[in-house]
């Protein structure tokens, strides 16, 4: 009788995620054999506190948990190590030593990849074992793979999308509800989308993690954390969301990278983005990924960007790819693209439109005094809207700019903030454009 194949895998974190790649691999466990090959079983699941995990186990499967992190990693059986406890320090610590002992490695810790994605990869392929990190980016949405694989043939000039969705949740409920961005936060986090401590998120902070690993596989070129612009949506309110409406624009955290002729641009900010785009109808708390390529020309991603099971969806994804790379004595066939040196740009030197909201003393010559700070710093306007004034002293108005140099409307923004006409610079929201726009 032949031998039964059997893989075995270590589990580290029981966590949202991992508790959601426990689910998965035991739903797929009566057809892994059929679909690999052979069959995959957790020998051991990585835990602080032993006693609280097992009430997420059935009293069959306790036995699985340890606090010992060297008895998997001195384990010659356990052939591959799904990392789930998020964060930096003590990961990076359990994936370094993890490939250096031979192991693969499956993860979906961002934080660590934005930062030090080129270590891990060099030491996997030193290692000459696999480093697999689909579900770091946009949950349960492909995207990593295929940039890496399907896209491969083509030269990508853009990859931009909504990759957190707990802010769109936050924005969709300004947009539809007219809720301010309290409310919405507090709704946010009264059903789950937002943590005890949004500042990852509504900051821009997750979402810049996202793009800077994003930029690096589409650009074959690599982008970190501290190159990425960072802004967040605090500072939106739902009368930008209600002008941008009436301007046929909805409002999203928007993740964008581009290869130009002068470098990478990258950043994460609030924008308008014209309601004829396909991710201006991404809502609630849905991700969407778009990406141009010169061959593909446009193509999107649309899913659930995070979660127990869409996320739990790419690990095991990725926990079967390294088993049938192993059923074939292989391994790296997706490892690190990053062949290029593309510098990164400043963000002063990128360039999009601008929607700026102003108010101002009403009266008659205000106009003339703006626009010639804006002539002067090489801002070129497309369009000034004036709408009803708030008294009879003070008029609200919106401006609308053609392509300008980030690095200019600053400057020009910081100058018109000092006129004696000028009570509040209220708002100043990018809008997004093709680069040929």
């Amino acid at each position: 009788m032949e031998q039964e194949k059997i893989v075995y895998a270590a589990l580290l974190g029981l966590g949202t995620v991992g508790g959601g790649v426990y689910k998965v691999l035991k739903s797929q466990e009566s057809e892994t054999e059929k679909k690999l090959g052979t069959q995959i079983k957790i020998k051991k699941i990585l835990v602080r506190n032993t006693e609280k995990a097992a009430g997420k186990l059935p009293e069959e499967d306790r036995g699985l948990l340890t606090n010992s992190w060297e008895e998997i990693l001195q384990d010659p059986e356990i052939s591959i190590v799904i990392e789930l406890v998020g964060g930096i320090k003590a990961a990076k610590t359990y994936i370094s030593e993890a490939l250096q002992a031979g192991k693969h490695v499956v993860t979906a810790n961002k934080d660590l990849i934005a930062v030090h994605g080129k270590e891990l990869f060099d030491l996997a392929e030193e290692n000459n074992r696999d480093f697999l990190f689909e579900a770091a980016v946009a949950g349960g949405i492909p995207i990593i793979r295929p940039l890496k694989q399907c896209l491969a043939g083509n030269h990508m000039t853009e990859v931009m999308g909504i990759v957190n969705g707990t802010t769109n949740f936050i924005l969709t409920k300004m947009s539809q509800e007219g809720m301010e961005f309290e409310e919405a936060l507090a709704l946010a986090t009264d059903l789950g989308y937002a943590e005890a401590d949004p500042t990852a998120d509504i900051e821009g902070i997750d979402a810049g993690r996202k793009v800077a690993i994003l930029a690096s596989v589409a650009f074959n070129s690599r982008v970190v954390l501290d190159d990425v612009y960072i802004e967040g949506i605090t500072k939106i309110t739902a009368t930008d969301i209600r002008y941008a409406s009436e301007m046929g624009c909805a409002i999203k955290l928007l993740g964008v990278a581009r290869n130009t002729q002068d470098g990478i641009e990258a950043y994460v900010s609030p924008m308008l983005i014209p309601s004829s785009h396909p991710l201006s109808s991404v809502n609630d708390s849905y991700n969407a990924v778009f990406v141009h390529g010169d061959a593909v020309e446009d193509a999107m991603f649309f899913g659930r960007g995070a979660g127990e099971l869409p996320t739990a969806s790419a690990v095991v994804g990725d926990v079967f790819d390294v088993v049938r790379n192993m059923s074939y004595n292989c391994s790296g066939r997706i490892s690190c693209t990053c062949y290029k040196q593309i510098p990164v740009k400043k963000m002063e030197d990128t360039y999009n439109r601008f929607f700026l909201r102003l108010r101002v003393e009403d009266r008659c010559g205000v106009l003339a005094e703006l626009t010639s700070v804006f002539a002067k710093n090489h801002v070129s306007v497309a369009q000034i809207i004036q709408k009803d004034a708030k008294s009879k002293e003070e008029a609200e108005i919106v401006v609308i700019t053609s392509r300008v140099r980030e690095g200019d409307i600053q400057k020009a923004l910081s100058e018109i903030a000092t006129k004696e006409c000028v009570r509040k610079v209220s708002a100043m929201i990018r809008v997004y454009a093709k680069e040929n726009e």
